[in-house]
């Protein structure tokens, strides 16, 4: 029985994503402390360009591995440009606090002809000169406390996949049991045309999209606060909940279908992660990735052979098919 079990494509698949997540946020903060803050913008936009541009090229790849990937890759690259970046020029912008352990924060902005402009931030009145000077004071930067507003337009899109798509998501399929029961026959009659790299692209945004919104509203003081038990418990749960995803990507042989499951299975066990990162359980080595050169170099490398190794494995079985 245990034969069956696919665990070298489910342990590769997982440690290739697992090694995306601290590679993605040491690659926005180097953008951030190495691109100059008047060219910053334009280069965010071009990484989310890029990211669309990977994604829509996916569709039209040949095999079923390569489209997850262009999925996977054009997803995290089109999030940190054009969600998460784009929050952090508007915030930036109209000069929104970051929310900080202790101190007064003030911020002056000027208007010219109508336009923000030159924000200045100072804490207990000493001018901050960048947001990673005053790091180890900062507990959420303020382009995430933004976040939370657009939980309405989250709200829209689970109730699209909800009511109209017929899906292989286990969340979704649970969602559709619980509030259509029988009807769900009637009510959700056929899906959407299958592309992988849309499926592992809306994937990828979705569950990065639940799991930053879900964190902000237990962080936030007036819901829960940080190491409220129910904070604690939620990730308790996403931990537990990651064995029984994990289970599941087990029985996935194809490496394509192997990676789309181990993408819920990273995320939803990287949510207990940040919980211990935000009450400093452990130092989150990629918010400050040039300090931790070693570490990052170690990880990209590890994501390189194994993304080296699918190459090969695919170019293989390409030729064997030929």
């Amino acid at each position: 029985m245990h034969s069956k079990l696919a665990w070298r494509q489910s342990l590769l698949s997982f440690l290739l994503v697992l090694c995306l997540m601290p590679l993605g946020h040491a690659f926005m903060i180097l953008m951030e402390l190495l691109i100059a803050p008047a060219v910053l913008p334009y280069s965010a936009f071009g990484l989310g360009l890029l990211g669309l541009v990977i994604a829509v090229c996916g569709v039209f790849a040949k095999k079923d591995t390569p489209q997850t990937l262009c999925g996977l890759i054009g997803g995290l690259l089109l999030w940190t440009g054009w969600v998460e970046f784009l929050f952090m020029y508007y915030a930036q912008r109209f000069g929104a606090h970051p929310e900080i352990l202790n101190g007064v924060i003030t911020t002056t902005t000027t208007y010219v002809q109508g336009i923000a402009a030159n924000p200045v931030l100072s804490i207990d009145g000493v001018p901050v000169q960048h947001m990673h000077d005053i790091k180890d004071i900062v507990v959420t930067r303020p382009e995430y406390l933004l976040m939370p507003a657009s939980f309405g337009f989250w709200v829209s899109i689970l109730l699209l996949y909800i009511f109209n798509v017929r899906t292989g998501c286990n969340f979704m399929l649970w969602c559709q049991r619980v509030l259509l029961g029988k009807k769900r026959d009637l009510v959700v009659r056929s899906g959407m045309t299958r592309h992988p790299a849309m499926v592992t692209f809306m994937e990828t945004m979705m569950l990065l999209w639940t799991c930053y919104l879900l964190l902000m509203f237990c962080y936030d003081p007036r819901f829960l606060g940080q190491s409220h038990p129910v904070t604690i418990a939620v990730g308790v749960g996403c931990f537990i909940g990651f064995f029984f995803i994990f289970r599941k990507q087990l029985a996935r042989k194809q490496w394509g279908a192997n990676i789309r499951m181990a993408i819920p299975a990273v995320i939803v066990l990287w949510t207990p992660v940040e919980i211990l990162g935000r009450n400093n359980l452990f130092n989150e080595i990629w918010i400050a990735p040039l300090d931790h050169v070693g570490e990052m170099i170690a990880i990209l490398v590890t994501f390189l052979l194994i993304g080296g190794y699918l190459a090969w494995h695919h170019k293989r079985h390409a030729k064997k098919g030929a």
